[in-house]
């Protein structure tokens, strides 16, 4: 028998679906559909790309967007750049609008001070076209290895303006209809130490924009577009409506917390308060950064992206894990960022070292929760991404720019010890293989270990970090090193200890030791040794608590002395 509804069904190509409401099966589909989209651009991001950095250490990030600018569907990636190419996607929108868009064009930008975050950070971002018009954004983001300015790997941790952190790039067209803009390409390339390098990277973003786009024009030979808007809105306005109802079951009030980094790069004695008081109630969270140190001389300014980016995270991280992550989740936040501050400076305030700045930022929203949210929030992770820098000359006399991103141990819970040498707070970046940094550089690792008794005492103890050492095997090189926790551990939780600071030296090929002060820039020679060793997350609990088998396995896999065992928990093996 035919039912009425398939009667009053327009007619249809065939094995293409439409319909006035999507059902729920059809959303879902929908749904897991664009999060594979989004998953394939990253893998074709990783596959595609010449630098260590990111086909090694995966600082590469790929996302889906409406044509309002909303984010659709998130790969699995990095949540500092899946959350600040919102405002660069927005920025797009509004100095290219839609009904001046053609297909094959291709956008790039990098600029802080119009929604980027620092200049490494470039977005490339591409109009799906269906039928002549845009039905969504493909848009990817790339940490490349090197864009100029003052210092190899452009991450100078001793900038005071932006002029001198790399090439800032406006919104501008690298594709129109499909043709490169080869002007462009020749002045990116001529300000970058590895030109092929950073144009492979960059080849790479355009094939995962290309990608993104070409698998959501096939789904609408399944859908129908108006079919697909219709869910686009309906899959933003469900996570939303299921993030609010997450935030309304924390209970109403303000909630506080502080934290400090180490200092700004130029002035070494010099502590840098972050401040922040989250208000929730009615389904919503505000963050307020009043208290928050001015804006620093040095580059660990975080612009407006940045610090969303954090609370963005922030909000994902508090609520469950299985709301599917897209802009609804966003909407139920905003931000108080005074002007003129860390958290939104002033032009042209350098901002290269953002990073370490949105990191803290991070650990001091959910640290506001501890109280509020034990179950959920552990101890304060170390929160660092130690990034490291080397460029010189390989013996051919071909340059070399290779960077290192070291993490530390993240915070115990009350349920059990931190994670050794771990992505927290916002980054989610592996090291860079042995193997990968020698093939790159006349570098060489002696070693990589575990730092024993890095982790902080408690009930459970703080994750590990790490000790590194790198040895410079010819010739010299420019070496920048960007630290944190040299001087303000991560703290424990309900008595728990804080975890052990950061420590990082030179060893020059004389036998001189110099010790790091966080941050450096320097100039390495052949034989000299640089040795790094990472913090460890705060322990939660009273130290008398730990399970004496617990520290007993701790002495026999060497992540802790039998010195440390005795004066923390009265053990001795």
């Amino acid at each position: 028998m035919t039912n009425q509804a398939t009667l009053e069904r327009p007619a249809l190509s065939p094995g293409k679906t439409t319909q006035a409401r999507p059902d729920p099966i059809t959303l879902e589909v929908v749904r897991n559909k664009l999060e594979g989209i989004a998953n394939e651009m990253e893998s074709t991001l990783l596959r595609s790309s010449f630098s260590p950095i990111v086909k090694e250490g995966l600082d590469a990030s790929a996302s889906l967007f409406t044509t309002a600018g909303e984010s659709l569907a998130q790969a699995c990636a990095v949540p500092i750049h899946l959350a600040t190419l919102i405002p660069i996607v927005e920025t797009i929108l509004r100095e290219y609008p839609l009904d001046t868009m053609r297909d094959g064009d291709i956008y790039i930008m990098n600029d802080p001070y119009l929604g980027g975050t620092h200049l490494p950070d470039i977005a490339l971002v591409a109009p799906v076209f269906v039928d002549g018009r845009v039905i969504a954004l493909s848009a990817t983001m790339t940490h490349h290895q090197d864009v100029g300015g003052m210092t190899p790997g452009s991450i100078p941790t001793n900038a005071t303006e932006i002029y001198q952190e790399g090439i800032r790039i406006p919104p501008l067209k690298l594709f129109e209809a499909g043709e490169i803009n080869q002007t462009l390409v020749s002045l990116l390339r001529l300000n970058v130490r590895i030109p092929d390098t950073f144009m492979g990277d960059i080849n790479a973003q355009i094939a995962a924009c290309r990608i993104g786009a070409r698998r959501l024009v096939e789904l609408t030979s399944v859908y129908d577009v108006a079919l697909l808007e219709t869910v686009f809105a309906a899959l933003l306005a469900h996570s939303e409506a299921l993030t609010r109802a997450q935030l309304d079951t924390i209970p109403a009030g303000v909630y506080r917390y502080a934290d400090w980094l180490d200092n700004d790069g130029i002035d070494l004695e010099q502590r840098v308060r972050i401040e922040v008081a989250v208000t929730v109630g009615n389904g919503a969270m505000h963050v307020d950064f009043t208290g928050t140190s001015p804006q620093l001389r040095g580059p660990f300014n975080c612009v407006k992206s940045g610090s969303q980016a954090a609370a963005y995270f922030a909000v994902r991280a508090l609520t469950d894990p299985e709301i599917p992550t897209n802009a609804g989740c966003f909407r139920p936040v905003s931000l108080h960022l005074p002007k003129g501050t860390l958290v939104n400076p002033e032009e042209p305030a350098p901002v290269g070292s953002r990073t370490a700045t949105i990191k803290r930022i991070t650990g001091c929203i959910l640290g506001a929760f501890k109280e509020a949210l034990p179950d959920k929030v552990p101890a304060d992770s170390a929160g660092v991404l130690l990034a490291l820098a080397f460029g010189g000359k390989q013996a051919d006399g071909k340059s070399y720019v290779v960077g290192e991103l070291i993490t530390g141990g993240s915070g115990a819970s009350r349920r059990c010890d931190g994670v050794d040498v771990v992505e927290t707070d916002a980054s989610n970046c592996m090291n860079l293989p042995v193997e990968a940094l020698e093939l790159e550089a006349p570098i060489r690792v002696n070693r990589l270990e575990l730092r024993a008794d890095s982790g902080g005492a408690g009930t459970f103890r703080g994750g590990l970090g790490l000790v590194k050492e790198f040895e410079l095997l010819g010739g010299s090189a420019i070496f920048t090193h960007r630290g944190e926790r040299h001087y303000c551990p991560a703290q424990g939780s309900a008595g728990g200890g804080s975890g052990a600071c950061e420590h990082s030296v030179i060893v020059r090929a004389s036998g001189q030791v110099e010790e790091i002060p966080s941050k450096l820039v320097v100039d390495l020679h052949k034989g000299d040794r640089v040795i790094v060793q990472t913090p460890g997350g705060g322990g939660y609990g009273d130290p008398a608590g730990r399970d004496p088998q617990a520290v007993r396995a701790d002495i026999a896999d060497g992540k802790l002395s039998v010195e440390q065992a005795t004066a923390l928990y009265g053990i001795s093996g």
